[in-house]
């Protein structure tokens, strides 16, 4: 009895193995990061929104957006070194990515009437967050 339950066992085990050598097409393109492994690289960066301001309320559609970064400086996403105060920005409105940009104004349209949480956060190159991640948020409302 014990070699059959070892037979069986095994069966289960190289089961196993085999579903978790098979591809399931999940290859990253060229244009999608691979996964880091180990840590972030920290930056010393410090990022703050100046304007709009919190609490601000905003008349119209439109919400000019400026950020404050030092202590770093943007390059272009293409850059494939990662460094600890290089990067670009994220533009985050109501928890959707706006933009990736390597400004640091820009003009953001058609911005419903209501409450509105902005975040800007200095990643790296790759997209992916420093740690600690450094980012700013402010809620303003937008009145027709």
């Amino acid at each position: 009895m014990p070699s059959r339950i070892s037979l069986a066992t095994a069966v289960v085990v190289a089961a196993l193995l085999a579903a978790g050598c098979t591809s399931t097409g999940d290859t990253p393109s060229p244009s999608t990061p691979a996964p880091t492994t180990g840590s972030r690289p920290a930056s010393t960066a410090k990022l703050a929104i100046v304007s709009p301001t919190n609490g601000q309320v905003i008349h119209g559609g439109t919400v000019a957006l400026k950020v404050s970064l030092k202590d770093a400086k943007i390059v272009p996403a293409t850059s494939a070194v990662l460094k600890p105060n290089e990067g670009h920005l994220h533009v985050i409105l109501d928890n959707q990515l706006i933009s990736m940009t390597t400004g640091t104004q820009m003009l953001i349209p058609n911005v419903p009437a209501g409450q509105h949480l902005l975040k800007v956060e200095f990643v790296a190159n790759d997209h992916a967050p420093f740690d600690p991640r450094v980012i700013a948020a402010v809620a303003f409302q937008v009145k027709p």
